[in-house]
Order: C-alpha cells, then sequence, then structure tokens
C-alpha cells in the first residue's frame, strides 16, 4: 500500500543516498541520472564530504521530488557522512564490476546501513562500469547472491553508456512507495527509530536543504 497523495498534488519527497568505495563511479550514475551527462574519468575529480542533487520525476501516478546525496568513499570522510543517513529512504551502494576490492568492500557498507537506517529501508546493490566487461572480475551471478541475502534489490549499470541508470532510481523510488513503513514519520507518528523528516533529510545541525533550494550543484565527479 503506497502512501497517499492526491493526483497532481505536493509531490512526495524521497531521500536516497549513493555509497560505496571510492571510485567506483557513484558521481557518475548520479550525474547521468539527473543532468543525462557524464564525464571521462580524467575529468572528474574526488567527491568532497557530500554532494547533493534534486531530481523530480513521476512514477505510477504520483510525483516525486528526489533528493540524492552522493557521498565520498574515502575513509577520511567517513565522520563526515556518517550524519548523512539520517532520514534516508533508500540507498544505492554501488561497485565497480571491474575492482574486486570494491566488492569486497560491500559488507562493511551494509555494516554501517545496520547501525545508522532502519530494516525497511529500501537498498539496491549497483554493479557499475559494465562497460568494461572485457575486464570483469565480479560475475553476475556471484552479486546476486550477494544482493539476495542481504535482502536488496540488483542491477548492473554503466555511467558511461547509461545502460540500467534510469531503472536504478526507478525501482528504488517504486518499492519505497510500495513500503509504508517509510513514510509513518510524516504523519507524526514516530516510526522504528527512522525520522524521515518528510524525506527531506536533515542536514547536520538540523539545517533542511531539500525545499530551501533546488539549485544543482556542479561538483559531480566519478568518485
Amino acid at each position: 500500500m503506497a502512501p497517499t497523495t492526491s493526483q497532481g498534488g505536493q509531490p512526495i519527497n524521497v531521500k536516497i543516498l549513493l555509497i560505496g568505495n571510492s571510485s567506483v563511479g557513484k558521481s557518475s550514475l548520479l550525474l547521468r541520472f539527473s543532468d543525462e551527462q557524464w564525464l571521462p574519468e580524467d575529468e572528474a575529480s574526488a567527491t568532497i564530504g557530500v554532494d547533493f542533487r534534486v531530481h523530480k520525476m513521476e512514477l505510477k501516478g504520483r510525483k516525486v521530488k528526489l533528493s540524492i546525496w552522493d557521498t565520498a568513499g574515502q575513509e577520511r570522510f567517513r565522520t563526515i557522512t556518517s550524519s548523512y543517513y539520517r532520514g534516508a529512504q533508500g540507498v544505492i551502494l554501488v561497485y565497480d564490476v571491474a575492482n574486486r576490492e570494491s566488492f569486497e568492500a560491500l559488507p562493511k557498507w551494509y555494516s554501517e546501513l545496520e547501525t545508522y537506517v532502519s530494516d525497511s529501508v529500501v537498498k539496491i546493490l549497483v554493479g557499475n562500469k559494465v562497460d568494461k566487461e572485457f575486464s570483469r572480475q565480479v560475475s553476475v551471478e556471484e552479486a546476486q547472491k550477494f544482493a539476495t541475502r542481504m535482502k536488496s534489490l540488483f542491477i548492473e549499470t554503466s555511467a558511461k553508456t547509461a545502460v540500467g541508470v534510469k531503472e536504478v532510481f526507478q525501482e528504488v523510488v517504486e518499492q519505497i512507495l510500495d513500503t509504508p513503513e517509510l513514510w509513518e514519520a510524516q504523519g507524526g507518528g514516530a516510526g522504528k527509530g527512522h525520522n524521515t523528516s518528510g524525506g527531506n533529510g536533515g542536514m547536520p545541525g538540523g539545517v533542511q536543504v531539500v525545499g530551501a533550494t533546488e539549485q544543482k550543484q556542479d561538483s559531480g565527479c566519478s568518485c
């Protein structure tokens, strides 16, 4: 049962996080989805802390406003980005299919989810850079089994060629809309340790960004 909202009324606010090791292509996925652009790796730079973009879409006849948070994968930023888990309704965990180390680091990222978000948060495992099929180090079968074990959706993508990118966000949003527990706090109720803040998600210090501005930042990268 999806949250109730009038057709053509106010959009449903949804907060989604992109997490995973550095250089797996999180920012490239976001840039491809939000701006339909791709930056070659030699032109991109690592995300510093957190990047943030707003994207509007319509799904199942409902208007949805996504606030998408692209987190830095470098270890030195972990104390900064942990604050941004608050209020997330969907999490996209990204690894590079041509980099086994990024896949083997996934249990660490799932451990963080167990600490910072509720069980009802929608999770999707994304194997990025399938355009590098010739140097693949992680098979589809292995990744699918791991995603199933972690109770996550699974898809492979290429930010470079746009394969699967739109589907990632559509699948996450669709499952969020079909998960009522993620919306209990919007009506003033106390979800199980999960305050969505109306999908806005708080910056540290309590400053709400979504709704205050919809300006896109220009710090997208391929980290």
